[in-house]
């Protein structure tokens, strides 16, 4: 692994992290489990589209730890939690700040990282790729929904219980 790639995937571990010292406790435990959802759905569709040949990174010896998870890893979840913390409840408001992250990623971010010899995409236009990084944000949205009612439900029988 080259250097500036090293620099780069701790660069996309560390800094999302840091910022979720400031989401607050209870935003932490409220969206936390949507966020172990997205990385592991995140790790699949990696691996999926590493198998497919849908992006190259340019180190010669390829490995998925060390290509594809910094991406799972790092700036999904952070990213994802505080997309719920800012927009939970408003559901345009929520699909808008994908749309524009994912598009900064998809058109801009991908760009840079082509620029600096991380990784360029391979068999998927940008289009595609901001479809295929975007479609997650849908399902997210679902499943923090369902626990909010799950929460909700077991909350109120709770209640009736104690009644």
């Amino acid at each position: 692994m080259t250097k500036r790639h090293l620099l780069f995937n701790l660069s996309i571990i560390i800094f999302p992290w840091l910022t979720l010292l400031f989401i607050g406790k209870k935003s932490f435990k409220r969206y936390s489990w949507a966020g172990i959802f997205v990385v592991l759905f995140e790790i699949i569709n990696h691996l999926y589209g590493n198998r497919r040949g849908w992006w190259k990174f340019y180190d010669k010896r390829k490995l998925f730890i060390k290509d594809e998870l910094p991406f799972s890893i790092g700036p999904y979840m952070p990213l994802f939690m505080w997309l719920l913390k800012v927009s939970y409840g408003n559901f345009k408001k929520y699909i808008m700040l994908n749309v524009i992250s994912d598009g900064i990623f998809a058109f801009i971010v991908m760009d840079i990282l082509k620029k600096f010899k991380i990784i360029r995409l391979n068999r998927l236009n940008r289009i595609q790729f901001f479809i295929y990084i975007h479609y997650k944000a849908y399902l997210l949205y679902g499943f923090q929904y369902l626990l909010e009612k799950i929460k909700s439900f077991l909350s109120y029988k709770r209640t009736q219980e104690t009644v």
